[in-house]
């Protein structure tokens, strides 16, 4: 099987090689003019690093991205399983925390399958500090686990994060098909999670929030909760595409009609020191 033919099989799985390709024809050119045994000796070579540039990605990168998943899952099946061992939830929400806790459950489970299926070594389970305060126990939220109404807004805090963590992340999984779906379908369940706390924080009194985040022109944070500002930067953002939307509607409705995505640097700059003590 020659190169092209090689790109013709991904091609199977990827309509867009070719694209992804066309700024480097001249590589393949410089490829195919090598003498024969020259050819097939470099094509490894050759091929990952056509393909590195191509997708902007490695199989290391892809063990980057799940094990920062990972170690984002790590954090909020700790926080829901210490909430529930806390009996901070009331029981008219217990079946519905015990449901968001066992997906986060079953999301670090998967994850390290996935991981170590896939020939990688997943990650250990750091050192948090539920509280926020980098191991002392005593950060802004260590009241969590006896004030359900402040167990809420951390809660939604890290649904919304971890949301907006998975659709950074998405782009560096798009030459690995079945991992990239993996990921879709947790960020998903997050952002179902994202919406039912913030739906129950709503039916508790906190009638300016609503399911999905609705932001100022200048600020992304709806919690109301400014310790968390960071959390939600950039949700204030009204361009798409290159387009301005502020002109369809209010900020608020523009805002709450997209979310947008947090870097993996971002994430763990909010995580790191506070409740992912000394990473």
């Amino acid at each position: 099987m020659n190169l092209f033919e090689i790109i013709d099989e991904i091609e199977k799985v990827d309509p867009e090689i070719h694209e992804r390709l066309n700024p480097r024809r001249d590589a393949i050119k410089n490829i195919t003019s090598f003498g024969s045994k020259v050819a097939v000796a470099a094509m490894p070579f050759a091929l990952g690093a056509l393909f590195k540039k191509a997708y902007g990605q490695t199989t290391t990168s892809v063990f980057d991205v799940l094990n920062f998943a990972l170690t984002l899952e790590y954090l909020e099946s700790e926080f829901y399983n210490v909430g529930t061992a806390k009996g901070v939830v009331p029981a008219a929400n217990s079946a519905y925390i015990a449901n968001i806790t066992r997906d986060e459950a079953n999301h670090v489970t998967f994850l390290k399958n996935v991981i170590i299926s896939s020939g990688g070594m997943p990650v250990s389970k750091p050192e948090i500090d539920l509280s926020g305060g980098n191991g002392s126990g005593t950060g802004p939220f260590a009241s969590a686990f006896t004030d359900y109404n402040l167990f809420l807004t951390v809660a939604q805090a890290f649904e919304d994060t971890g949301v907006r963590a998975y659709k950074g992340q998405a782009g560096y999984l798009k030459g690995n098909k079945t991992i990239l779906t993996a990921a879709l379908s947790i960020h998903a369940v997050e952002a179902r999670h994202a919406a039912a706390i913030r739906q129950l924080r709503h039916d508790r009194g906190a009638t300016a929030t609503m399911p999905w985040i609705v932001s100022t022109a200048s600020l992304g944070n709806d919690t109301t909760v400014a310790a968390v500002n960071a959390n939600y930067a950039g949700e204030e953002n009204t361009v798409q595409g290159g387009v301005d939307l502020k002109a369809l509607g209010s900020i608020g409705a523009v805002t709450a009609a997209f979310d947008e995505p947090l870097t993996k640097e971002q994430v763990l700059a909010l995580l790191s020191g506070s409740f992912l003590v000394k990473r």
